[in-house]
């Protein structure tokens, strides 16, 4: 039995959905701008080998509102892992959920590992963009950031009852092109809609998506990935999303960074594990979530 319930993580709510059952559990945490309903067709996937547990994180879906840091979030989680009752719960996360799961990893050696699906943070600097001339890497950088200035601006804003039909049928048109649960998608666009005082707006807001920014771009994971006590997968996407096609020598660039330091990473720690998802992109949790369920199972069973 699916049960959807708000659990007290002192300082607020922190939605939840328990999909049930008695094997091992597992933690699994959405992305930056997601919510647990983005999650549902992975979940269930993966459900045959675990009892999956997906929330909401502070800011987005039904969570409550509060300030954002990386030891914030991580005693969100914390908290519905004691009032479920969780033992020793294995932590899987996409982008932002994926950062999230790592760091669990780094602060909890007891857990029986932590999965990334492609859970890195954006470039930000030239150095990680190996093979980019340093100029038309700083560039390409400029304009990259003009283009996240400009969504983070139309982040949190009231949207008039008259759109929001357009809105939804724009969702629908967008989960048939990726080829996903239409159904899924739009309980996952409709989850992030609060409607206070008449007025609907979108989560997570402006406020909260600026100190998410923040947070990942100062996030370095390869002094994470060297010294981590638990057993770790990253999952790595291997070609870009639609929207990053007008940036594509720039993120080629960075998935070479990002391989690299993954490698390093294995190297230094003999629990960190990586892999390249063949014709993969960021969006891999809608692209293949048989397959990542495969992953995350057979790793979670093998990879002590």
């Amino acid at each position: 039995m699916i049960n959807d319930r708000l659990v007290d993580a002192g300082e607020l709510p922190i939605a939840v959905r328990d999909f049930g059952g008695d094997q091992p559990p597992l933690l699994l945490l959405h992305d930056f701008g997601g919510n647990l309903a983005t999650l549902t067709t992975l979940a269930r996937a993966l459900r045959p080998r675990h009892r999956v547990i997906t929330l909401d994180l502070r800011g987005h879906g039904r969570s409550g509102d509060g300030p954002w840091s990386w030891d914030a979030a991580l005693g969100d989680i914390a908290a519905v892992t004691v009032q479920l009752e969780l033992n020793r719960p294995a932590v899987a996360g996409h982008s932002l959920g994926g950062m999230l799961a790592t760091l669990w990893g780094q602060r909890h050696p007891e857990t029986p590992g932590v999965v990334s699906l492609d859970g890195t943070p954006p470039p930000t600097r030239p150095e990680q963009l190996p093979g980019l001339d340093p100029e038309r890497a700083a560039a390409e950088l400029a304009r990259l950031t003009e283009v996240f200035d400009t969504t983070h601006a139309g982040m949190g804003r009231t949207i008039p009852a008259e759109e929001l039909p357009d809105l939804v049928e724009r969702q629908q048109m967008a989960a048939r092109d990726m080829g996903a649960n239409e159904k899924v998608w739009i309980e996952g666009f409709r989850r992030n809609l609060a409607h206070k005082d008449g007025e609907t707006t979108m989560r997570p807001s402006a406020a909260t998506a600026g100190e998410l920014r923040k947070l990942m771009n100062d996030l370095d994971l390869g002094p994470v990935y060297a010294g981590t006590p638990a057993p770790t997968l990253a999952v790595l996407s291997t070609r870009d999303l639609p929207e990053q096609e007008p940036f594509a020598d720039l993120y080629a660039a960075h998935r070479r960074y990002l391989l690299a330091q993954a490698a390093a990473g294995a190297q230094a720690n003999p629990r960190m594990r990586y892999l390249q998802l063949e014709d993969a992109s960021h969006a891999m949790v809608v692209e293949q979530p048989e397959l990542l369920a495969s992953l995350i199972g057979d790793f979670l069973t093998d990879g002590r």
